[in-house]
């Protein structure tokens, strides 16, 4: 008897897991390598309502490019989602001269601080003192609501000066009336509720499982950075290719089929065991 053509298809989970994984490896081997400049920075959460459960799923983008910097889901809106997102955005770039925008949520603030801290060099014993850059900025926007609407915006500079803030929103926003916003973060959020039906307001898909909402972040993400043209960049341009890190649009075949390098091993400190000279004499 043939098999039937339910048997011949794989289950869905099968090719979303090994697809979003795939997409993940993509992700830290192109945008996590160090190579974007982080002028402007926004950043933001999207509640999700799923089976059993609210989820949090935090974003970060660039502003200039529109590329997308990753993303992180969790139970609760904390300070563990927080930094775990700005530690994925500093894995993106040098963070020296970074502009951070955010919502009116203040563990942004703090927790950017932390992050975004390099280390002293002074050429003594010990652990070097971490210090936040001169470059670096923060501001986050505040909205008041009153019956469901919003009825006031409060824009203010949590570090840095404000003169270097609005200056920095202008030149990489391309617009002399840019004010502080987070309007680049809420269009892409827009787009993540449109493409994944478990993150609609009000839809009956919502999600059981928190795999299955962070397999759809990172289709989704790695899709829009590397294959979906973006209008504000001009004509068949990616956000990708904004940012410097392709030079063509990919197709879907591409990325799900590229070839992602190995990771380079941690270098040895210290003292090599004798195990491990014999087998270097060896190779």
């Amino acid at each position: 008897m043939p098999p039937s053509v339910s048997m011949s298809v794989p289950r869905r989970p099968l090719w979303q897991r090994e697809s979003a994984w795939q997409c993940k490896w993509v992700h830290e081997h192109l945008v996590e390598a160090g190579r974007v400049e982080l002028l402007q920075v926004q950043a933001d959460e999207i509640r999700i309502k799923a089976v059993g459960g609210i989820y949090w799923l935090a974003s970060a983008l660039e502003v200039r490019s529109r590329l997308w910097l990753g993303g992180v889901i969790s139970r609760h809106r904390e300070r563990f989602l927080i930094k775990s997102l700005l530690l994925r955005v500093r894995a993106c770039g040098s963070v020296e001269k970074i502009l951070l925008v955010t919502d009116g949520l203040a563990s942004y603030a703090s927790q950017a601080l932390k992050v975004f801290r390099e280390p002293i060099r002074s050429g003594k014993v010990g652990r070097p003192r971490l210090v936040v850059a001169e470059g670096v900025m923060v501001a986050r926007v505040k909205k008041r609501h009153q019956r469901k609407r919003v009825v006031g915006v409060v824009r203010e500079v949590v570090h840095g000066a404000q003169a270097a803030v609005l200056c920095r929103v202008i030149g990489t926003q391309r617009s002399i009336l840019a004010l502080i916003n987070t309007a680049y973060i809420e269009r892409l959020q827009a787009t993540f509720r449109a493409r994944l039906a478990p993150l609609v307001r009000r839809t009956r898909a919502g999600a059981h499982k928190h795999c299955t909402l962070e397999a759809g972040m990172w289709l989704v993400g790695s899709c829009y950075n590397l294959l979906w043209a973006h209008r504000s960049l001009g004509e068949e341009r990616t956000p990708a290719m904004a940012a410097g890190l392709t030079d063509h649009r990919w197709s879907m075949e591409e990325l799900l089929t590229f070839a992602v390098p190995p990771a380079e091993l941690p270098r040895w400190r210290g003292r090599k065991p004798k195990w491990l000279l014999e087998a270097e004499d060896v190779a």
